[in-house]
């Protein structure tokens, strides 16, 4: 395992075996900086985790690693390559999906041996094709297994398998005023700018064994408007249209001036398991947070975010939708804000609430209980008050706001219908 072109430790797992060990490097054990400092502080042990050997979020492997590991739709493609190539995904372990991430994954981490089986070059990348193509994966069409004589599908396979989450995204390279689309994998040259991107028009899309809503590209990219006239701290945001498609665009918060910067998720850091609603409240990610030695004005922007969740009616806010970034000098901060939007659906036990409670509360969460909440994590009753009232107000105007973001006024007037009985 590396880190900005240095070895930290090694990663080694035997066959028979559900867990993976660490072991950092002794040069690196003087180094001070503290990369998990929760689960696995800097000293000589091994780390091992047997308790994680089950868990479908960490495959046996430390948070601090684990957070490298392909999501659902990296996975997804992943296997169609393996499937081509007359390989068990079964038999593809942690371990290969750590060396097949390699140098590509989000952070600063970095794997070897990594895998040289992706190299696409500095090729234009097509959306409409590449939009076609995540949904045969999601579809599981074999007749569309990824392959090497396909250039579009080995671009699929590069800048669509690193990126997390659950959905189909990709790392692009984006120049603005070209429109040219290349692999976020590369040095794409002058003009281009690094971006996360999710796909619209997806077929088998989504999270929670739900299908993505009409337009929900569209539904983020109001929800960031409104974030930002919040003060909500995020990365910007863009929204591209091609072929009748509205493909949603972040600016990555992970490369800053061409540098790799280090992140986990509260979920890695804390070997939480997103899988388990309520493992964790927004009290102790505000009390993690501190231990890290964030300053106030981030404590703030934690509770500014969860503010947004309540009132916005986001309940797809687990554990890995809040990270942390380090710098080299080992000091710690929160990311910006990612995953804003509308998620709610009383019949689905994924989001019928939310996912970190709120003064020990999942659903039917009050002022009140902000307000208590605000407290707790050291903050005063005007500022809390404050909050709750702006986010209040911006979200009344919802309408404003999905008419600034191009969604139909049918989908809108739908998604205010829904806030209303919130508000």
């Amino acid at each position: 395992v590396f880190l900005w072109g240095k070895r930290i430790g090694i990663l080694y797992q035997n066959e028979n075996s559900l867990y993976a060990d660490f072991e950092y490097d002794r040069d690196f054990q003087k180094s001070g900086i503290e990369l998990s400092p929760f689960k696995m502080p800097l000293g000589g042990r091994v780390y091992s985790f047997p308790e994680l050997g089950r868990s479908e979020a960490f495959h046996g492997l430390p948070g601090l690693v684990a957070d490298s590991l392909p999501d659902k739709f990296g996975n997804a493609v992943i296997n169609s390559w393996l499937a081509r190539t007359g390989r068990s995904p079964e038999k593809f372990t942690a371990l290969d999906r750590l060396c097949y991430t390699g140098k590509r994954g989000m952070g600063a981490l970095e794997y070897q041996p990594a895998s040289d089986l992706v190299r696409t070059g500095t090729d234009l990348i097509d959306l409409t094709e590449m939009t076609k193509l995540a949904s045969d994966v999601l579809a599981n069409r074999t007749n569309q297994s990824l392959t090497s004589d396909d250039v579009s599908k080995m671009q699929l396979l590069e800048i669509g398998s690193s990126a997390g989450g659950a959905r189909a995204k990709a790392i692009i390279a984006w120049n603005e005023k070209t429109g040219e689309i290349r692999s976020g994998q590369i040095n794409a040259g002058d003009g281009f700018e690094y971006w996360l991107i999710k796909f619209d028009g997806v077929k088998n899309n989504g999270d929670h064994e739900l299908a993505d809503p009409k337009q929900y590209t569209l539904i983020e990219y109001a929800y960031y408007l409104m974030a930002k006239d919040l003060g909500i701290e995020m990365s910007e945001c863009r929204v591209i249209k091609k072929d009748g498609l509205n493909h949603f665009m972040t600016k990555r918060f992970d490369r800053i001036n061409g540098e790799k910067v280090h992140m986990q998720t509260l979920a890695a850091l804390c070997h939480f398991d997103y899988n388990y609603p309520n493992i964790c409240s927004y009290e102790e990610y505000a009390l993690r947070a501190r231990q890290l030695g964030i300053t106030k004005k981030e404590t703030e922007q934690i509770y500014k975010r969860m503010v947004y969740n309540v009132v916005g009616v986001n309940c797809d806010d687990h554990v890995k939708n809040f990270s942390f970034m380090m710098n080299k000098a080992g000091k710690w901060c929160i990311t910006p804000a990612y995953d804003l939007t509308y998620s709610y659906n009383p019949q689905n036990r994924w989001i019928s609430q939310h996912q970190m409670s709120v003064n020990g509360k999942s659903s039917d969460i009050t002022d009140e209980d902000m307000m208590e909440t605000g407290k707790k994590m050291g903050l005063s009753s005007v500022f809390c008050r404050d909050a709750i009232g702006k986010t209040r107000s911006v979200i009344n105007n919802w309408m404003h706001y999905a008419e600034k973001s191009g969604l139909s006024e049918e989908r809108a007037n739908e998604v205010n219908e829904l806030l209303r009985i919130f508000l």
